[in-house]
């Protein structure tokens, strides 16, 4: 009886268990089912695609119990970028190279669908983990798709109950997948209109530098400049084509050892640059230490990774290159985000052309005013000084006082030495005119002005006086070139000056260079051998030279050498 008695009591019991169990799973599901809702709701919240994956792997993690989390994003048939979760930043450094696409992790990219597996290391393409990587066992991943394209996988490892993933933990972790997919999208929509928004800001500002007459050299880093930042590159580098030469040259480079790039003349043939050049469109490699178009220069690209290069073409050819890296172990540049750089580069080139046309549209108007201004003064102003200048001379046989005869005869020589300078100005309007026929000094001075201006970073003030291109033999004009060159040089080189004053004057039978900079001055121990060589010029054309502190600050080089003698110009 007592037995009998007792056996609906266990039974009742045992259902009671049962109905808890049931209760508790019930409530389990009710839990996660929140959960993932919850993460559904934080995913999709966010624009920022950065945010947003990070989001999805640490809601993945939560949602599965899983003690490690990872998102791989695939860039063709490999992993381009990968977040973590639950391996520290020691842990990582320790780890090294983020991985790129092979063992289990490429077995996705290769079959993307859902993959639960009890033991990582018993499947056909587990090759092991590098040193220092935690033990991991348990694995379940997914693809992530976006639309039709599988945007990346996602990879989940060790279940913190120490039970194996089951077929719940996948239909949860595809739910999620789903709504990470849709939440890309819309971050990848947000990204691409702020990077257009983006490029087309900096075109305006590159087209609105160039067309204001800003210095070519600040434009340039101003297009480096945009490129690099809307990009996310660590190093921009922009060459131009050497004229009457098929080389590049590096004329900005901005960011990461930017100096080893700077004023390196390249080939065509064996840098990543030219073979953007050859290709006549965009190129990009993973890794440029390793790319076999780019062995050409010294070592330079130690620490970056991923490149692009990109010509700057118009139908007149190309008018540059532009080059942006990042750091080794930094994403790809992806097609996507690259696209308007192309566009981007070629607006450039477009819009330096303008400039340039508008540039010589200027010059042309300058030089006719100047045309005319000359000719006004030839007939109008040189004509009524000769006349005034008889006029005087004529009424000298009626002065009979001496002094007063003394002054009129002044009087005319002042008149006849303002009709040198006014002939002298003259033929320093029509100097650039003139210059591809006659290439007289002063075209050559002015020449050599301009080509100082790139080195030292401005352009030198100049004074001419004189009938220099008539008066000076052809002889003492190309040493005075060279002896100006040398002089200008030297200034870039060593005296840190912010301003230098050329004046050049061909008067009573010498021809005086002097060159005034505001520099630090000549050290008394730096070696003077180019100075000896501006003597010696000096020396041999029977003149002097001397070098000196500037009456305020800096140096001053004076060099004389009479013109009599050597060959005329013609």
């Amino acid at each position: 009886m007592g037995d009998g008695g007792d056996r609906p009591g266990l039974e009742l019991d045992g259902l009671l268990e049962e109905l808890q169990t049931r209760i508790d799973e019930v409530r389990g599901t009710q839990a996660r089912v929140h959960t993932l809702l919850e993460a559904l709701l934080s995913v999709g919240s966010e624009l920022d695609l950065e945010h947003v994956l990070r989001r999805i792997v640490e809601a993945s993690v939560t949602l599965v119990d899983a003690e490690y989390g990872a998102l791989g994003v695939i860039e063709g048939t490999r992993l381009s970028e990968f977040l973590t979760v639950g391996v520290d930043e020691d842990r990582a450094r320790e780890i090294g190279a983020l991985p790129s696409g092979h063992g289990i992790l490429g077995e996705l990219i290769r079959n993307p669908r859902p993959l639960r597996l009890p033991e990582l290391s018993d499947h056909p393409a587990s090759y092991g983990f590098p040193p220092n990587h935690p033990p991991m066992h348990s694995f379940l991943g997914v693809p992530i798709r976006v639309r039709d394209e599988v945007f990346g996988n996602l990879y989940l490892t060790e279940k913190r109950s120490g039970a194996d993933f089951d077929v719940e933990d996948e239909t949860i972790l595809r739910v999620l997948s789903v709504a990470a997919g849709i939440a890309i999208e819309n971050a990848r929509l947000y990204r691409g209109a702020r990077a257009r928004q983006s490029w087309l800001e900096a075109n305006a500002q590159v087209v609105r530098a160039l067309l204001s007459g800003l210095p070519q050299a600040e434009v340039l880093e101003g297009i480096v400049g945009h490129a690099g930042r809307i990009l996310g590159a660590d190093l921009g580098v922009l060459a131009l084509p050497v004229s009457g030469s098929t080389d590049l040259r590096v004329a900005i480079a901005l960011g990461v050892d930017a100096e080893a790039h700077r004023d390196l003349v390249l080939p065509v043939e064996g840098s990543f640059m030219g073979a953007a050049v050859t290709a006549g469109e965009q190129i990009a490699t993973a890794d440029i230490q390793k790319d076999p178009r780019a062995f050409a220069g010294p070592p330079r690209w130690r620490g970056l990774g991923p490149v692009v290069a990109v010509p700057m073409v118009t139908d007149d050819g190309v008018r540059g290159v532009l080059l942006l890296a990042r750091k080794v172990q930094e994403a790809p540049f992806s097609e996507e985000e690259t696209a308007p750089l192309l566009a981007f580069a070629g607006q450039a080139a477009l819009a330096m052309e303008l400039a340039e046309r508008r540039r010589d549209a200027e010059q042309v108007a300058l030089l006719e005013d100047r045309d005319r201004i000359a000719r006004d003064l030839h007939d109008m102003a040189i004509q009524r000084l000769f006349a005034t200048g008889m006029t005087l001379q004529s009424t000298l046989r009626f002065v009979d006082h001496p002094e007063a005869t003394e002054r009129l005869m002044r009087a005319v020589d002042d008149l006849d030495e303002t009709i040198k300078i006014i002939r002298s100005t003259i033929f320093g309007l029509r100097a650039h005119e003139a210059e591809h026929r006659t290439g007289g000094l002063r075209s050559q001075v002015v020449a050599g002005i301009e080509r100082a201006a790139a080195t030292l970073g401005f352009t030198p003030s100049l004074e001419m006086e004189g009938l220099i291109d008539t008066e000076v033999p052809s002889a003492v004009a190309e040493e005075a070139v060279a002896v100006l060159g040398e002089a200008l040089s030297n200034v870039a080189r060593h005296a840190g000056a912010s301003a230098v004053r050329v004046s050049l004057k061909a008067a009573s039978g010498t021809l005086t260079l002097t060159v005034c900079d505001d520099g630090v001055g000549i050290a008394p121990r730096v070696p003077r051998s180019g100075l000896r060589n501006l003597a010696e010029r000096a020396q041999g054309l029977g003149g002097s030279f001397q070098v000196g502190p500037a009456p305020e600050r800096g140096t001053r080089l004076l060099w004389r050498v009479p013109l009599a003698g050597g060959s005329r110009p013609g």
